[in-house]
């Protein structure tokens, strides 16, 4: 009898134990929003690309990859007229539809800015293969002394100094293989988040009188800040621009989190922009803009931030390659690589000693018709 109760007690509280345990409903790892696959997806319709090409001074002893033409300088801007023809042919080959060169202000960094304008000038001279080219004006907050409290408008000669910044280049504008977008001049405005007014659109809408009566309609692109939400800048930009790009997201990675699965995490991020500039902004359009790897190692020797390196055979690219195209924009199509010769960060595109031609040919390959 004894032995009965015992069991009938246990039996009891297994019943009991039971009734209190619930179902693990939760979320799993499958719920989990990056967890995807990045898709190929088909060319049916070529892509417009366009590569940074910068005033690059010169390799330095961290640089470990070599260019296909050898180590070459730029010495006050200038590249050698070989060395460009070379670039320029590469670039056709590989499917660069043009190269964007950034400029300075004329009006308050000239030094540089003339550097700049030898770098274009070196691209107009050797340009027998007609490769197309587009500028992007290098806007320095710094350089123009400006902040929330100290607005450009408030100092009218400082205004006057921005407009002719972007005036001077009308003639380069003019050259019959500059950028056009919709039948528009092609201008990227990098650092427009930090164009520090009270009444942007003002702006915008006078730089665009001015330059039409100098026979130039624009389609203005402006830079915002890598990782930053997209509603964090309306001021800057709705009224203002016809597309926004980021700063590369798959360069100058500072967090492990976002490595692990960058695919996915610039896709949700680019996605998320995208529709949000389209929907609450104004209709502004969007520009993916990638890199094909990046090095910290090469400028801070001791950095212990992600580096995105070139051991994978461009696969990384390759799906980096795919999200730009699930996120570009189906009316301009345009794709934005960063870059073609910043050797000192390891981001190329041109062909090198080690890699050849790899990544020229997975530009080819994802971004025009097969």
């Amino acid at each position: 009898m004894k032995k009965l109760k015992i069991s009938l007690f246990i039996i009891a509280g297994l019943g009991i134990f039971s009734s209190c345990t619930k179902k693990n409903d939760g979320p799993s790892v499958a719920d989990n929003i990056l967890n995807y696959t990045i898709n190929e997806i088909p060319v049916t319709t070529d892509y417009t690309v366009g590569a940074f090409y910068y005033n690059f001074t010169t390799f330095n002893t961290s640089i470990t990859q070599v260019p296909s033409v050898g180590s070459y300088s730029m010495v006050n801007g200038v590249v050698l007229p070989n060395i460009m023809t070379n670039h320029i042919q590469q670039a056709k080959k590989g499917g660069i539809d043009y190269f964007l060169f950034p400029f300075r202000s004329v009006s308050r960094d000239l030094t540089n800015f003339r550097a700049d304008s030898s770098t274009v000038k070196s691209f107009l001279d050797a340009n027998t293969d007609n490769l197309k080219f587009a500028l992007a004006y290098n806007f320095s907050n710094t350089t123009y002394a400006i902040s929330n409290t100290a607005p450009l408008e408030n100092d009218a000669v400082k205004l006057e100094q921005f407009f002719q910044d972007i005036i001077k280049m009308v003639p380069r504008m003019n050259n019959a293989n500059y950028v056009k977008v919709n039948g528009k001049a092609l201008l990227y405005l990098m650092n427009a988040h930090l164009l520090f007014s009270n009444n942007n659109i003002n702006i915008y809408t006078t730089l665009r009188s001015r330059l039409k009566t100098l026979g130039l309609e624009m389609y203005i692109v402006g830079m915002q800040e890598r990782w930053s939400p997209p509603a964090r800048y309306p001021f800057r930009f709705q009224g203002c621009v016809d597309a926004i790009y980021h700063q590369s997201y798959s360069s100058q990675l500072t967090d492990w989190d976002r490595w692990w699965l960058l695919p996915q995490t610039m896709d949700q991020n680019w996605k998320y922009s995208k529709e949000y500039f389209a929907s609450n902004m104004g209709g502004i359009d969007y520009v993916p803009n990638l890199t094909p790897a990046y090095d910290w190692k090469i400028l801070q020797p001791t950095a212990i931030t992600p580096n995105y390196p070139r051991t994978d055979g461009g696969k990384m690219f390759k799906q980096l390659c795919n999200v730009a195209k699930m996120n570009a924009s189906p009316t301009t199509r345009l794709i934005l690589i960063d870059s073609w010769n910043k050797w000192d960060e390891d981001t190329q595109l041109e062909s090198s000693v080690s890699y050849g031609d790899l990544y020229l040919n997975i530009i080819k390959q994802q971004f025009k018709k097969p």
